[in-house]
């Protein structure tokens, strides 16, 4: 593993001149920072949208904002996604007007639908790259653009959902081996017929975890506008900490459990070659962020507490559940039929529920019902809404005695009922369901229980 160090700022590190300026700082800062990996500018106060949203809505002819609600026609995402840049070019004080032209251009190339949404997406990244890579080099920084069609980035045909191929990693490596700092567009790949095609929403992450993996990075550090991960959401709890270390396990429990900090398929190859991620604050460089290693000696129980609103059960009741080979496959096949992600199944011998996000539900629940009726006949079937999932996480937490019974006590000194408990065999993290009108004094209670 080298000394190198791989940066990717998100959205809102790039969102105008002044934060820009920031990023430039901060890879000054450490020679080690070679390879910088930037997502499309974010949203800066003046613009609500996303500039990534405005692009899906020029590309769709309006039809993205218009099947959420909103009253933003195409010609009025062109304008803003151009007005934006200009903004950038004149307040960075770059020469600009070749990026302009071509931005524009691509903007009115004809290109066939499902080729076409990917590409139109994949330009908020691509030319706030190309700004960048120009600011830099007029400071004087020794600085290049590399893009990703230019240093064999392979991605699936997979449009909207591309996977990054193996063979990407030998063109990464190759492509940035030496030479001056690297600015590379995060978010989107060349397919192997030569298309663009974009990864998932938040895929700049997968861009900047890949190039860390392919120069076998010292550190991935993921830039950020939160000081790391939390032990509970501050803005519910404001004495919560930045927690210091956690393991990538930990941080996928945390992540599944509402921490959206990071795209966690972004972790998978630097968690393959043990490369740290360090997730820093880009408006707080001095703060040492959170670090995302693969092992840690504990010196707490649990080290946070996630929290999914916003939470549903489908309840079922059958004698003889537990002792009927296939059940629980054929009724979790009835929910992927519908589309329905699921998160947890408690059971026991005669009944089972079904964990999901109660959005997921909508105008689905009636025929879910039929249809579950219709297959399993079930003695008994209900829906419950409204809960909220509290999930305590952390490797200290396997084998100490006594932590569900603490966890259980604080949510009675409350008087919160518990309407849902689960355990997974790892030991690392248990779930709470409670009502959602419960939720911020079960978090406090839990937080004050386990955590401070």
């Amino acid at each position: 593993m080298g000394t190198n160090i791989v940066c990717k700022f998100g959205g809102s590190s790039v969102s105008n001149a002044g934060q820009i300026e920031k990023v430039r700082r901060i890879v000054c800062a450490d020679d080690n920072r070679r390879f910088v990996v930037v997502s499309a500018p974010g949203k800066d106060g003046s613009e609500p949208e996303k500039i990534t949203d405005h692009l899906f809505n020029v590309a769709t002819h309006g039809h993205h904002f218009r099947s959420r609600g909103k009253s933003i026609t195409e010609r009025e995402s062109f304008d803003r996604v151009l007005a934006k840049f200009r903004s950038l070019v004149a307040e960075l004080g770059i020469r600009g007007d070749d990026i302009l032209d071509d931005l524009e251009s691509d903007l009115t190339s004809h290109i066939s639908n499902k080729k076409r949404i990917d590409f139109f997406a994949s330009r908020g990244e691509h030319y706030n790259a190309k700004v960048i890579a120009r600011y830099f080099q007029s400071k004087g920084m020794d600085a290049k653009l590399v893009l990703p069609e230019d240093m064999g980035f392979l991605v699936s045909d997979r449009f909207g959902n591309a996977k990054v191929l193996p063979a990407a990693h030998s063109g990464i490596r190759e492509s940035l081996k030496d030479g001056p700092v690297s600015i590379i567009p995060g978010y989107y790949g060349i397919t192997l017929k030569g298309d663009i095609a974009v990864l998932s929403r938040g895929g700049s992450d997968l861009t900047g975890g890949e190039v860390a993996y392919a120069v076998d990075a010292s550190c991935y550090e993921n830039w950020t506008d939160t000081d790391g991960v939390y032990q509970v959401d501050p803005r519910i709890i404001s004495g919560a900490s930045v927690i210091p270390e956690l393991t990538y396990k930990e941080i996928r429990l945390l992540s599944s459990g509402g921490f959206n900090v990071f795209h966690f398929d972004a972790m998978v190859s630097c968690k393959n070659k043990s490369i740290p991620i360090n997730i820093r604050n880009t408006n707080n460089p001095t703060a040492p962020g959170t670090r995302i290693v693969s092992s840690r000696t504990p010196g707490e129980t649990a080290v946070g507490i996630a929290r999914m609103d916003g939470i549903a059960y489908v309840y079922i009741e059958k004698d003889m559940i537990g002792e009927t080979i296939g059940f629980t496959k054929e009724l979790l096949d009835i929910f992927k039929d519908f589309g329905i992600n699921t998160h947890h199944y408690p059971s026991d011998k005669d009944d089972i529920a079904v964990i999901v996000d109660q959005h997921d539900l909508m105008d689905k629940a009636d025929d879910l019902k039929e249809t579950i009726v219709k297959r399993l006949s079930p003695d008994f079937l209900d829906i419950r809404y409204d809960l909220c999932l509290l999930s305590p996480v952390g490797i200290g937490m396997k084998n100490t005695p006594g932590v569900l019974a603490r966890a259980s006590a604080a949510l009675y000194q409350e008087n919160i009922n518990i309407e849902i408990v689960d355990q997974g065999p790892s030991q690392l993290s248990f779930h709470f369901g409670i009502f959602q009108k419960h939720a911020d004094a079960g978090l406090t209670a839990l937080y004050r229980s386990l955590l401070k």
